[in-house]
């Protein structure tokens, strides 16, 4: 028989590495609050509406996201809970099909809502004859998260096959992967730059046209960083010596700096997150790395009754947060514009010392939209899908990740934004999980 231990009123099994529960609820805190640090709205002395990317302009930015870009950690994580996953899941003799659709209703639930938020709100926007300007700058603001639900969704559906291989070839899965990375790469800035006069990606990683061809690596990397999780689950860090993490680290960024020196790719690593390059892969490998070196201490925390209660309030509702929380800044940002309340300019002192107060209201406001929206956090019990075929679920994924990558590519607007809401409530409908959950997921 198992142990269990009590978690702010909930059980958990014994066995279960807490520390992943908060490395991944860290992960979206911490994506919060630069994406708040990103929105900078306020006013000049002579009251003029000000707007821009506060954080971009200031000179430690691009040394800071070489730490503080943990998108890769997230994907170590997600690939150390699917082995995890999936090894339950075996023993209870539920299938791979079975185990995508899961993945797929843990994601899609959450996305039709907001989806169904943007279409709304980007047709009225439309019918009442809002500055087209204006809504694009908003639209494509609020609807840059998204591609984590595309790339999310892809190396999940992949994870039964992507273990197969794991177990059978080890470390050649990831060599293979490390090496499509900078394949794709090379045909984005060598070819395709060379044709548009561009020879190093910019900070904000982002070429019209250039990136299209980029768009394979949403597959090669964050599979790369998924397969380094199932190392992770098999204990092939916690196995390393102190010293050796470190090394790890170490010539892990070592090798990064040499990648943007010669390889022609961005300084900043937001620029190098979409499409993701082979700079994010071996994050995936440092990141993982750190974590293991951070295991003890973070275990530690994880024992007291405030750290689980932290992390189980804001994991339980951890895909509401990261949906929401920009169209709330937003809706926040709206509401002292029309009070009108002061705002100081961006970058000013005033700015960066109202940036944490904000913060904790933009959670406190995510959270009391959690309390209607956590339902659809929660995954009914998994049945048969709506239509018995074998092509079924991997049609369902196809539908759900296409028009999230096309919104990412091209930006959040109105069309993309009803057939996504369409496509998902088609995927939903493809694998029987529309209905209202009652089980936590």
């Amino acid at each position: 028989m198992t142990r269990s231990v009590d978690v702010a009123s909930r059980t958990v099994p014994a066995g279960r590495d807490l520390t992943l529960d908060l490395a991944r609820v860290f992960c979206v805190v911490l994506v919060v609050f630069v994406h708040i640090l990103f929105t900078g709205v306020g006013r000049d002395a002579n009251g003029s509406l000000l707007i821009e990317r506060t954080v971009e302009f200031q000179p430690w930015f691009n040394a800071a996201t070489w730490v503080a870009n943990i998108m890769p950690l997230f994907f170590v994580v997600g690939g150390y809970a699917a082995r995890a996953g999936w090894r339950s899941a075996v023993a209870k003799g539920t299938t791979a099909d079975q185990f995508v659709r899961v993945r797929l209703a843990r994601l899609a639930r959450p996305a039709l809502v907001v989806f169904s938020f943007f279409t709304v709100a980007l047709g009225v926007a439309g019918a009442l004859g809002i500055d087209p300007e204006l809504v694009d700058a908003i639209a494509i603001g609020v609807g840059s998260p998204l591609w984590f639900l595309a790339a999310y969704m892809i190396v999940q559906a992949l994870a039964p096959v992507m273990m197969r291989w794991h177990d059978r070839y080890g470390g050649w899965v990831l060599l293979a992967l490390f090496a499509a990375a900078p394949a794709i790469d090379g045909i984005r800035f060598v070819v395709v730059g060379g044709l548009l006069g561009i020879d190093r990606l910019p900070p904000t990683g982002y070429e019209i046209g250039q990136e299209l061809f980029g768009i394979p690596n949403v597959a090669f990397v964050w599979l790369f960083a998924t397969q380094v999780g199932f190392f992770l689950y098999d204990g092939w860090f916690a196995k390393r010596r102190w010293w050796q993490l470190v090394l790890l680290v170490a010539v892990g960024y070592v090798a990064v700096w040499q990648l943007v020196a010669l390889g022609g790719y961005s300084v900043s690593m937001l620029g190098n997150q979409w499409p993701p390059t082979a700079p994010m892969a071996v994050f995936a490998v440092i990141q993982a790395a750190a974590l293991t070196l951070l295991h003890t201490p973070l275990t530690a925390m994880m024992r007291t009754r405030a750290a689980q209660g932290a992390v189980f309030l804001v994991g339980s509702r951890l895909m509401t947060v990261y949906l929401w929380h920009l169209p709330m800044i937003m809706v926040l940002i709206g509401i002292q514009l029309l009070l009108p309340l002061p705002l100081p300019a961006p970058g000013s002192a005033e700015w960066w010392w109202t940036r944490l107060p904000f913060f904790l209201l933009v959670l406190g406001a995510v959270w009391v939209l959690s309390l209607w929206l956590i339902r659809f956090e929660k995954v009914p019990p998994t049945g048969a899908p709506r239509i018995a075929a074998s092509w079924a679920t991997p049609v369902a994924v196809v539908l759900f990740v296409l028009p999230i990558l096309a919104i990412t590519a091209y930006g959040l607007d109105f069309p993309l934004a009803a057939a996504a809401l369409v496509a998902c409530a088609a995927a939903l409908w493809l694998t029987g999980s529309e209905r209202t959950a009652t089980t936590p997921a």
